[in-house]
This record gives structure tokens, sequence and C-alpha cells, in this order.
């Protein structure tokens, strides 16, 4: 099988099984833009991911040439299908696996669904396997890609089992300060996240930022706080002289 035998297949099995009330269903979830999709359930994504898988010939190179093709349409499950693939592979991982994954950002990661499949699955293996470490997501930071950079607080939930907050922190502290409506929820996610496990440090942090911060990071961060605990978080009124 070839990059273009691989598209084919995968982009006619689309066509084969779009289903237009599903991709009704689901549009709400994307504000952001129109969600461009065919409508495939989960079942038949999980079903046909199987079958390309059970023969033994995908490798982690073929999704990669096959890539382009599959996200030149910004179909959702087609890029999917190039997402989860390479993450049925994680022994074929490598340093190159994670720098040519970052390239998709440029041409097939458009929404925020498939930053955080990156970022919930595929990419914390990248890490558990330690093919890389939490340092080489710092270029993500300052990428012009805003799901590239959502990218990264999103994967390091996973990191909150392994390593220091502090360590964490310092990664992602630019991002506290990010212009994208898209990162602010992620940096808020990962930091409701923190605060469960390590309220007092989480809190001094939010502490920090409270003035200067976008207020959705809070929202977020804050949410399973009580009310009186997330009033300690409202930004400081100014209060302006006659």
């Amino acid at each position: 099988m070839n990059a273009e035998e691989l598209y084919n297949d995968i982009h006619q099995y689309c066509i084969d099984h779009a289903d237009e009330y599903l991709v009704k269903k689901y549009s709400r979830y994307f504000k952001e833009g129109v969600y461009n999709a065919w409508g495939l359930s989960t079942n038949l994504m999980v079903s046909k991911r199987k079958e390309l898988l059970k023969n033994g010939e995908l490798t982690v190179d073929l999704i990669f040439q096959a890539a382009p093709l599959l996200m030149k349409d910004d179909k959702y499950e087609e890029t999917s299908f190039a997402i989860t693939l390479l993450n049925s592979l994680p022994d074929q991982f490598s340093k190159d696996t994670f720098k040519r994954l970052g390239e998709w950002f440029e041409y097939g990661i458009t929404n925020w669904a498939h930053a955080d499949i990156l970022g919930m699955f595929l990419l914390p293996t990248f890490l558990k396997n330690k093919v890389i470490t939490e340092h080489d997501f710092i270029p993500w930071i300052t990428s012009l890609h805003k799901f590239q950079r959502r990218c990264v607080p999103v994967t390091f939930i996973k990191s909150l089992k392994e390593r220091p907050l502090q360590d964490l922190l310092v990664i992602i502290d630019p991002l506290m300060q990010d212009s994208e409506r898209e990162v602010h929820q992620g940096v808020g996610w990962f930091l409701r996240e923190a605060w469960k496990k390590f309220p007092k440090q989480t809190e001094e942090y939010l502490l920090s930022y409270r003035d200067i911060s976008p207020r959705l990071i809070f929202q977020y961060a804050c949410e399973k706080m009580t009310q009186e605990n997330k009033a300690r978080f409202k930004k400081a009124q100014i209060h302006k002289g006659k």
C-alpha cells in the first residue's frame, strides 16, 4: 500500500458512510468555524482503523506521506484518521516523528477537537515512552498556530502525575497572556487539573496573574472551587478619583 492508495481507501469509506444528520448534530460544538465533516460515527471510525491496522502494512512514514492528502480538504474524519492511525503505532515513534507531527499545524490541525485528541492521547505517549521531554514543547509556545500552542497545556495535564508543577508552569507561563481564546481554554483546563492535585501552589500562581491574564483562563481554572474561593481571583477593581 502506498500513500495515495491509503488516502483513496479512507476517502471512499468516508463517502460511503457519510451521514448529514451527524454533521448537523456535532456542528454546534465548532463555533470557531464551519464543521466540515462527512458525519461518520465513532464506531465506524474505530472499525475502519482496526481494518487498516490488521494487515500490518501501516508505518509512521506511510501515514506522514498520506497526511497531506487526508488533510487537504479539511474534512474532520480524514484528519482524525491520520491522527488516530499514528497514535496506534507508538513503537515507531522517534524525535523525528515528533518534529514531523509539529508540521501538521501548518495545514491540517485547524480545530480544538483535533488539537485535544493530540494533547490527550498522542503527545503524552511521546513523553511516557521518553521519546521527548516537556522541554521539547518550548518552541510550540511561540508557534504562529494557536492550536499548536493550545496542545502544550493540554498535553501537560498527564504530566502532572510525573513532573513537579513548577517545571510545567515555567514552560506554559508565556501562554498566560496569549491572545487567542482557544489557548485560554487549554491553559485554564490545565490549571484546573493542577489545582486538584496542587491547590496551594496553583492558587499562588493564579493570584500572581489575577489582574493581567484573560478572564477565560480563570473561568476554567476556578471552575471546581467554592464561590468564596473563586472570589479571590476576580480582577481587582480600579477606583478612579472624581
